[in-house]
């Protein structure tokens, strides 16, 4: 399939005018020769982000000019390397499949309109994916060329703000995942003097983020009107929903857009992890920690008076940025190796964090699948059993390979064997009641149902220490 252009053709002068009626062919030649002279093309594509990288790094009042440029042929090249070929299609129903067929020519209609200032965002396709019981998360799926070419912007973005992102944020950044996250907050909690923990939640983050806001964060860094008014297009592009309505958000930027998680980061950045670490730490009488991912986040303090004057302050500072707490998921926990009578825990990333002591008698900070976590899990569990239960044996257990693989990665933590197993019995007991409602007759006993486990190599619960794996993969249950 090959994307249709609204551009205008260059009107060539001279002795090229000779060349229009040469074929398509000649005229790409053209333009390629013609891309070749511009600066970061081709193999000097990664060049340039390195080179944006260590002036971002060096001089971090730096405003970059003549981004807008660098979204180009060879950049939408790159781009296709990056993005997932399985996804779904957006709103022109074009597959990553058909965009391939045709593929220079896509390219060079999209890299076209870039250059001719004529490219415009299309309707993004709005899907609702299962949350919880009662509710559907909204995910927004942009069209191929809108994809590449936010993979493209978001790759500039990142080279940028990943010099200014402060330590403990961790969503969405290179080397870095869900794990390092967890990993990193348990051992600050226990090696350092915590005893109170305020654990917080965004309303809607992602559907509230103000454009303005945006865009004057983006500012702080970015010195190029067609790069924002680019970004612009992307916050303002309408969203299509399963009833044919069209809506045009004056807020928020959709959940599945692929500068999306960038844009997030550089909220928050700006909106929490700066005004932490140079207003609210400074004023501590004690030690105070905030470990975020992505828009979850959880604040250690070591002194209650410390913990009440954030969480008192924490609503009035979101609000400046047009976002709102979850006052009944807001709350300050005790949380103290002294004070483990108290019984007192709090979630993160889907993880219970707890006090307990080792076999070898000290305190350590215990960590389990979140109870709300892992029955949700079973119910994802149960769902897909009843409308996979009538495929073949060997394909059902392939997929529940990939399934059970992802879950390990990403609950795989040490200390956590006894919640993989809970898991992974109480998995077994629902395939078995589904594989047995195949027919009217019982399709296996217990003891046939273990041999088939057995002869099929159904994946055991392991701990994969630093396995890493993103929320809402695919193959994750949770």
């Amino acid at each position: 399939m090959t994307l249709q252009s609204s551009d205008q053709p260059i009107v060539l002068r001279g002795r090229e005018s000779r060349l229009q009626g040469e074929g398509v062919d000649r005229n790409m030649n053209l333009a390629k020769k013609t891309l070749t002279r511009h600066v970061g093309l081709g193999k000097l594509m990664q060049t340039s982000l390195r080179e944006i990288e260590q002036k971002a790094k060096k001089d971090k009042k730096h405003r970059f000019e003549n981004l807008y440029r660098l979204l180009n042929e060879e950049a939408l090249r790159y781009s296709w390397k990056n993005i997932n070929k399985n996804a779904s299609a957006g709103i022109d129903k074009v597959t990553a499949k058909e965009f391939k067929e045709n593929f220079d020519s896509n390219i060079q209609v999209i890299a076209n309109g870039l250059k001719r200032n004529s490219y415009h965002a299309k309707l993004v396709r709005r899907v609702d994916i299962p949350k919880d019981k009662n509710r559907t998360r909204p995910l927004g799926i942009p069209a191929l060329a809108d994809k590449l070419v936010q993979s493209a912007a978001a790759k500039i973005l990142e080279s940028i703000y990943e010099q200014d992102f402060v330590d403990n944020s961790y969503g969405y950044r290179r080397n870095s995942g869900p794990q390092k996250a967890i990993k990193i907050l348990k051992d600050e909690l226990q090696g350092g003097m915590y005893s109170y923990i305020v654990e917080a939640d965004i309303k809607g983050f992602f559907d509230n983020m103000n454009h303005e806001w945006i865009i004057k964060m983006l500012s702080e860094r970015v010195n190029d009107r067609a790069f924002l008014r680019l970004i612009k297009k992307w916050l303002k592009a309408g969203i299509l929903h399963k009833d044919g309505q069209v809506e045009h958000p004056v807020t928020g930027t959709p959940q599945g857009g692929i500068v999306s998680p960038i844009l997030a980061n550089i909220y928050l950045h700006y909106a929490l992890d700066i005004w932490f670490e140079k207003v609210v730490k400074p004023k501590c009488e004690g030690e105070a920690y905030l470990c975020r991912y992505a828009d979850d986040f959880a604040c250690a303090f070591r002194y209650k008076k410390d913990a009440e004057k954030f969480y008192n302050s924490l609503g009035s500072r979101l609000s400046k940025f047009n976002l709102e707490l979850a006052k009944e998921k807001t709350n300050i926990i005790s949380f103290s190796r002294l004070r483990q009578e108290e019984n007192t825990k709090f979630e993160f990333l889907g993880f219970e964090f707890r006090w307990g002591m080792s076999r070898k008698g000290k305190y350590i900070i215990k960590r389990r699948t979140s109870p709300k976590k892992l029955r949700k899990s079973l119910r994802t569990f149960k769902e897909w059993c009843k409308e996979n239960r009538n495929n073949r044996i060997k394909k059902i257990i392939d997929k529940l390979n990939l399934k059970l693989r992802g879950y390990y990665n990403y609950y795989g933590i040490i200390g956590n064997s006894k919640s993989l197993w809970s898991f992974f019995n109480m998995a077994m007991d629902i395939l078995y009641k589904w594989l047995n409602r195949r027919s009217q007759r019982r399709s296996f006993n217990y003891e046939e149902f273990d041999r088939m486990i057995k002869r099929y190599g159904i994946l055991k619960p392991r701990i994969v220490e630093d396995g890493y794996c993103q929320i809402g993969f695919d193959i994750n249950f949770a």
